[in-house]
């Protein structure tokens, strides 16, 4: 598992344990029977690893209505310490950063500092998704950013393209800059090529598990 950023322990339940928050991180709230049949692992096995993740406060229940009559179903979402296992690349340290260039330089410099790592990041990208059609510049891209941290993934249906991030390895910079989002979503329009229109569907910042942009063409 490559973006734990460290097992619970060495024994079977604590690699148990991080197959499930690695599990419940890509793939969304997941009730404890979801887990229990993607896992391999019998119901009861399930429960108790839950419970364990439950107790290290890795993990809560989030309540989703039921369809139709019975009982509300309980998913399990990670906490902000499960989130916390996945790494988020020197997050204390940018963030003190960033407020020291915001209160050095005002927003101007900060501005600044979003359009050069843009267009860092933009000659980056270019030279890495070379591909000649949209699927293979969008897997390109998707591998590029698998490699930043970003758990990402390519995703087709009949409307196009879903670029899928799973991981935000930025996200306490992008909280308190939220122009690093802004120039993403520019340099995916441009690396998708002419023809085409990318939209952000979900937002980690707007209280989604995960960021999702729809490539589709014009």
């Amino acid at each position: 598992m490559n973006y734990a950023s460290k097992s619970l322990d060495n024994s079977a339940d604590g690699k148990t344990a991080d197959r499930i928050l690695f599990f419940i991180k890509s793939n969304g709230p997941s009730a404890t029977a979801k887990l229990a049949q993607m896992l391999e692992m019998t119901p009861e096995a399930a429960r108790q690893q839950v419970q364990k993740l439950v107790a290290a406060g890795l993990i809560e229940g989030q309540q989703q209505s039921a369809a139709g009559v019975g009982r509300p179903r309980q998913n399990w979402v990670l906490t902000e310490a499960g989130n916390r296992r996945f790494p988020d690349t020197h997050a204390q340290m940018t963030v003190q950063l960033i407020g020291s260039i915001r209160q050095l330089f005002g927003e101007e410099g900060l501005d600044k500092l979003v359009a050069q790592r843009e267009s860092e990041a933009r000659v980056l990208y270019q030279q890495a998704c070379g591909g000649a059609t949209v699927p293979e510049r969008l897997a390109q891209l998707a591998a590029i950013r698998t490699g930043e941290g970003y758990m990402a993934r390519i995703e087709s249906d009949q409307q196009g393209w879903l670029l899928i991030e799973d991981h935000c390895p930025i996200c306490a910079a992008a909280r308190t800059c939220q122009g690093f989002c802004r120039s993403e979503l520019q340099l995916f329009s441009e690396i998708a090529g002419p023809g085409t229109t990318v939209t952000r569907e979900q937002h980690v910042l707007a209280g989604a598990t995960r960021c999702v942009y729809r490539i589709a063409p014009v």
